[in-house]
């Protein structure tokens, strides 16, 4: 099965280097570290740890874990490996030092150079990177796996089920798991994992805490471009997204004409469509690469990396993308752990927990549309005690999940060291 999985990669690697070749066109930096991607790249130190993280929620997630390791003794080298544009430009801000590259295309071949070059005494993968050869390279090297801060969805769990020999015996014979949660746990449990290396130690996205000077700098920013004003912000938005945002937008202004919405697309590439599409909607728009702020602008565009969190600082309540679209959902701990209200879409499958969890403390209000979307917004922005309520329950909801970080670090502790390749 794994043959069988490799080949099709292989038939589909030319179209995937197409697609990084034409949007490269747009942003550079798809085609900067190409190598990494096969396996390429520089040699650090052997011995060191190898933590992979596929994009921005769980580079952030490895950020906290790779601080908390930095600051062990001994001192080991740590390379943190990602799979986008986006998550590799937030992890060399988070991480200054670190040895950050693309990870290797899940081809024998690629993975196999990168351990190489790598030599890593450990492999840590944030929550739901399960690459087949990656796994199996990793055995074949005699290099534990940790699975940290794990999930993994029924609908993945039923898919590598039926397919027995794709993860089964790697899973078995050499991964460590560190679950979110007990229902995790029973779905690794299923793909092979034995009962003696699974655990279950909560989300680690718990733990983070807002950087310092977070809210100093949103309060600068509020200052510069919307002073006196309501303001809210939908972070991490998608095509089709947008439209229902802008919409809700529009009747918001009917009952505060004064607001402005901070509109953050999710990937760089569509920063020019997004500000089409406000433009197309008939709002006064600036962009946040302009310098300049604007009076009457009534929809701040944020077309720069990095700045959402401090943004987020910037308003009174959030609303977080992926969630009206089948995408499942963004980082709803972002903006609740400055204490903002937090308004999302229905589609939450990529972290249901958190969405769960938020939910049952009344932190999370659930949108299904423009009208429903605008309702809230009105409502919450006309309000302020009820906004630092649904905050307060927010941050009450976060300190009772944290913990996860140092679970994981007691478990890291407990793995074996690295065998040697028969």
């Amino acid at each position: 099965m794994r043959r069988l999985y490799t080949l099709l990669l292989y038939l589909a690697l030319p179209f995937v280097s197409l697609i990084v070749l034409l949007r490269g066109l747009r942003n550079r930096d798809y085609w900067r570290g190409w190598g990494e991607r096969f396996g390429f790249g520089a040699q650090p130190l052997p011995g060191g740890l190898w933590v992979h993280a596929v994009s921005v929620g769980e580079v952030q997630a490895a950020a906290l874990l790779i601080e908390a390791l930095q600051a062990r003794p001994p001192a080991s080298a740590i390379t943190l490996s990602c799979a986008t544009p986006t998550a590799r430009a937030r992890a060399l801000a988070l991480l200054p030092g670190v040895d950050v590259r693309y990870a290797p295309y899940d081809l024998p071949g690629s993975v196999r150079r990168c351990f190489a070059r790598l030599a890593p005494r450990m492999l840590i993968v944030l929550e739901t990177e399960l690459w087949p050869n990656l796994l199996h390279e990793a055995q074949r090297c005699g290099v534990p796996v940790l699975i940290a801060s794990a999930r993994v969805s029924a609908r993945s769990a039923r898919i590598y089920q039926h397919l027995p020999g794709l993860l089964r015996a790697a899973l078995a014979a050499n991964a460590w798991v560190g679950a979110q949660t007990e229902v995790d746990a029973q779905r690794f449990a299923a793909l092979g994992v034995p009962p003696e290396r699974l655990w279950v130690v909560g989300n680690i996205k718990f733990d983070r805490a807002p950087p310092p000077g977070q809210f100093e700098r949103g309060a600068q920013l509020r200052t510069r471009y919307a002073s006196g004003r309501a303001v809210w912000a939908a972070g991490s938005t998608h095509p089709g997204e947008e439209q229902i945002v802008l919409e809700a937008h529009r009747l918001l202004l009917g009952q505060l004409p004064q607001a402005l919405l901070i509109l953050a697309p999710r990937h760089p590439q569509r920063f020019d469509a997004a500000a089409a599409s406000v433009a197309a909607h008939g709002f006064a728009c600036m962009r946040r690469s302009g310098g300049a702020s604007e009076a009457n602008c009534q929809v701040l565009l944020l077309d720069t990396l990095g700045e959402l969190a401090d943004f987020y600082a910037a308003a009174d309540v959030a609303f977080v993308g992926g969630s009206l679209v089948p995408i499942g959902g963004h980082n709803l701990l972002e903006p609740a752990a400055l204490g903002l209200p937090v308004l999302s879409g229905p589609q939450h499958f990529s972290s249901p927990e958190v969405a769960r969890a938020l939910g049952e403390r009344g932190a999370l209000t659930i949108v299904h549309d423009a009208a429903e979307l605008a309702a809230a917004l009105t409502g919450l922005l006309a309000d302020r005690e009820a906004r630092a309520q649904q905050g307060a329950a927010g941050r009450a909801a976060i300190d009772a999940n944290r913990g996860a970080l140092a679970r994981l670090l007691g478990l890291i502790d407990h793995l074996p060291p690295r065998r040697h390749a028969a």
